[in-house]
Order: structure tokens, then sequence, then C-alpha cells
């Protein structure tokens, strides 16, 4: 789901980033170590301007999760996966913990699919 309520497909967000470095953050926005991890989260993304920030938020609710957005003040593309750890897009990520950081690179390639630390040294070459 997007900020606006809409739902969309992961195909479509992979879609609207087309060409372009797309580092994705699987978290909630009641998660410990997620909240943690932003800081590092936010300066990559100061530091990587032209690579696309994706946020796929677990949080619950729609007003929990545009509230995490507001309050953290986390800037880039938000979604809400709806169908949680278990739906289709849980599975096919395989979750089993988060924050999970993934970067898909200018061809559509997944190049880092299972991150947990931003300090990950294949996410931080990936993102060179």
């Amino acid at each position: 789901m997007t900020l606006n309520g809409d739902s969309i497909l992961f195909k479509t967000i992979l879609e609207n980033h087309q060409g372009n470095t797309v580092f994705i953050d699987v978290w909630a926005s009641w998660c410990k170590d997620c909240l943690e991890g932003l800081p590092s989260v936010k300066a990559l993304q100061a530091k990587h301007s032209e690579v696309d920030f994706v946020y796929l938020s677990l949080d619950k609710t729609q007003k929990a999760w545009r509230k995490g957005v507001d309050r953290l003040e986390i800037k880039g593309d938000h979604y809400l996966m709806q169908s949680g750890w278990k739906g289709a897009m849980g599975t096919f990520l395989d979750l089993d913990w988060i924050p999970r950081y993934m970067i898909i690179d200018k061809q559509g390639t997944i190049k880092v699919f299972n991150a947990i630390k931003t300090s990950d040294i294949t996410l931080i070459n990936n993102l060179k």
C-alpha cells in the first residue's frame, strides 16, 4: 500500500525505479533494531543521493506506519506490506528478521538480498 492508501505490486515499485540503484529497507516503527539502524540508513541516504531509497513497512496498521514515517522523518518511497511477515512478499523475501536491507542495481539485478546491518561490507560496496 502507498502512503495515499492505494494498493501497489512490488513489481510496480521496482518498475518505478527502473534504471536506478535501489536500496530497500524492510522495517517497522515498533522494531528496536530497525530504529537503532535508522541513523545509519539516513547517513547512507545522505551520502548516496543518486540511490533510490524504498521502505517496506511491516507495521500492523496504516495509522502506526504513517505515524512512524512522519515521527522519524524518513525520506524516500514508503509502502506498507499489508500481508505482513507471512504474506506473499514476506514469503518471497524469506523474512525471519528485520531490519532487512537489499540492493538492486541499475540493471535490475539483486546484488544484496539478506543484509541485517548497514555496516555489511557487501551492502556498502554495492552502493558505490
